[in-house]
């Protein structure tokens, strides 16, 4: 995401989470012991907060901190347990069984982002997805079902490479559509030997820090 989106997203989040408190700009500077100056150029955006800020605020809204940095966020006062959901670094696929080979940590998630499904999360690689405001880092809560329908996005296991891409099938041909013309559609078909499988249904991406 580029970084100037990022700024305005942060400081509509921070303004709104500061107002649902009740608090001033000295009052919430005061509570991250830093100066009123810093909460007033988050708001306007003109800075982002460093990690450590990062964290004292999500501790003090007791929040995620991907939370801070999602477009269109409105549910902060409802926040309730969190839990941990893990960060997949390599997806396999043996016997027809999915296997997650690298958990590379974890990310605290409100629970009801994952309730009624089995939830992990990937790191989106490249610019193949820009279209779809998908950036390079972004973290991509991924609900684990081996079924979609035409033209969701998914994660798409193809031999050893997880894929993240708009999918559409054609007959016994599964076709992977980037959101970025420079991509040219990856076509993808058990009769060549290729090993595909659905992975999981794209929920959210959210920019992680």
């Amino acid at each position: 995401m580029v970084e100037n989106d990022v700024k305005h997203i942060f400081a509509k989040n921070i303004l709104k989470l500061r107002k649902n408190k009740n608090l001033t700009q000295q009052a919430l500077a005061d509570a991250l012991n830093l100066g009123k100056t810093t909460v007033s150029q988050w708001e306007s955006a003109q800075k982002l907060p460093n990690a450590g800020s990062i964290e004292k605020i999500a501790s003090f809204f007791n929040i995620p901190k991907s939370a801070l940095f999602e477009e269109g966020s409105s549910q902060f006062s409802t926040y309730g347990r969190m839990v941990s959901v893990p960060i997949v670094g390599k997806i396999s696929c043996g016997n027809g069984i999915l296997a997650f080979e690298e958990v590379e940590n974890y990310e605290d998630t409100p629970e009801d982002w994952v309730s009624g499904g089995d939830y992990f999360y990937l790191i989106a690689k490249g610019d193949s997805m820009i279209g779809a405001r998908i950036h390079n880092g972004d973290l991509l809560l991924i609900n684990k079902q081996e079924t979609i329908q035409d033209g969701e996005i998914a994660a798409v296991l193809v031999n050893d490479e997880v894929y993240l891409k708009r999918v559409f099938r054609q007959n016994e041909n599964i076709i992977l559509q980037s959101e970025n013309p420079a991509y040219p559609p990856i076509v993808a078909s058990p009769n060549n030997g290729n090993e595909i499988y659905i992975i999981g249904k794209l929920k959210k991406a959210i920019v992680n820090f």
